[in-house]
């Protein structure tokens, strides 16, 4: 390790998932394993002027499972995503509520862009009636910490609170940065993860500018196709990964259900570009060669990467480029998926998601597979689990984000095993 040996060792014992593909850890699981699509027309909104009029919604979400009716005025979409999300975790880990309470709980919920529905929202009052009629409830319920802060409401939970930002790679960072919180001792259970709710008009118009997303709108089940030779852009989406995680003698005193082990952790910047990856794969590859430093083992003892995978030409062969300069060889005997070829594109909150994923792969041994993978592209020519899960020997799992503003994140799990 790259850090102190005497650092305590981090477990996941909670996972929380909020997708287009439904609310509910089993039901995600079961859902990607099989492969299922979970990306539809756009119906949140009017998109038919759009180049782009497919996303990944949350069909059906009641946020009055999760919030009181009175407070839901003080939350934007992704806010409620998150507090459903750290419910569901903290239900999966088997914690009571009162248990959380105080300075050792700890909560680190970030989101990419925040309460962009309730900044629109907001905006069209203003326009249209006036200064007087935007809500006293506009900012909490629009700034990306509030997220984190009504999760530390809710629970009590007065140890470590911050929110991260860092676009697509956002909730990656929150879990690797709440794993170093509880490592040098400063909380026992940190709530961590991401939550994102972009599919509005402004958020999508924005992406459509940039020619970024998918225009596969007359078979929107087959737009999100990362590696594909036939990509032609990602699909944006909405939900929140949320994890719980423990410092070991914690979990291991409650007999507590163990998913997987956070042993590495590596962070990184392109400093190349806003938007577009560096074409060497520099910063991807030294991401992903921290995180396996961080947990002092080699390259070729990873056996399965959940790839970033956007469905973009640029991520995809370039993240596969950083494959190949780490893992030599080795890349070719890797077993790599991207569930976004499921769910679209979580951005701020895909990290949360993917290492509940990748977790989740670990703890069953099956490696989830990439839909739509049904043109070879000569540049992106490694195993990428197509069209069907598989069974398969998982001891380390590598989760990857990359964001805009080259800002890079990894996360290496590793089996528990006592």
């Amino acid at each position: 390790m790259r850090g102190s040996l005497s650092q305590r060792r981090v477990v996941i014992t909670g996972i929380g998932l909020v997708s287009p593909l439904g609310v509910g850890t089993e039901q995600n699981w079961e859902a990607i394993t099989a492969g299922k699509n979970g990306i539809g027309l756009i119906t949140l909104f009017d998109a038919s002027a759009y180049s782009s009029q497919i996303a990944g919604e949350v069909s059906g979400f009641d946020p009055l499972n999760f919030v009181e009716k009175k407070e839901l005025r003080k939350m934007d979409r992704f806010i409620q995503f998150a507090i459903a999300a750290a419910e569901l975790a903290v239900a999966d880990a088997g914690l009571e509520t009162d248990s959380l309470a105080g300075e050792k709980t700890g909560v680190y919920i970030g989101s990419g862009i925040g309460g962009i529905g309730s900044i629109e929202d907001n905006y069209r009052l203003l326009l249209e009636k006036g200064p007087h009629r935007v809500s006293p409830y506009f900012l909490v319920a629009t700034i990306i910490n509030e997220a984190a802060g009504q999760v530390s409401i809710r629970f009590r939970a007065k140890g470590p609170n911050s929110a991260t930002a860092t676009a697509c790679a956002t909730s990656t960072h929150a879990v690797g940065d709440a794993f170093r919180i509880i490592a040098r001792g400063d909380a026992e259970v940190m709530i961590a993860g991401g939550a994102e709710a972009p599919v509005t008009p402004l958020g999508v118009a924005g992406f459509c500018a940039m020619r970024a997303l998918s225009t596969r709108n007359e078979a929107p089940d087959k737009a999100s196709r990362p590696f594909d030779a036939e990509r032609d852009g990602f699909v944006i989406s909405e939900g929140a990964g949320i994890l719980i995680l423990e410092e070991l003698g914690h979990a291991l005193r409650r007999n507590a259900r163990i998913y997987a082990e956070v042993v590495g952790y590596g962070m990184t910047a392109d400093a190349y570009h806003v938007t577009a990856p560096c074409l060497d794969g520099d910063g991807a590859y030294r991401a992903m060669k921290l995180a396996i430093e961080d947990a002092g083992i080699s390259p070729c003892e990873v056996d399965y990467i959940n790839a970033h995978g956007t469905s973009t030409q640029y991520n995809d062969k370039i993240e596969t480029l950083a494959v190949k300069k780490l893992f030599q060889e080795h890349a070719f005997k890797l077993a790599i998926s991207s569930t976004k070829s499921m769910i679209g594109h979580l951005l701020g909150a895909a990290g949360g998601y993917e290492a509940g994923i990748s977790a989740l792969a670990i703890f069953h041994q099956q490696i989830p597979p990439t839909r739509n993978y049904e043109h070879p592209d000569p540049e992106c020519d490694l195993d990428y689990v197509p069209h069907r899960a598989r069974p398969g020997e998982i001891q380390y799992a590598l989760s990857n984000s990359f964001g805009f503003g080259g800002t890079n994140g990894a996360l290496l799990l590793r089996r528990f095993s006592g």
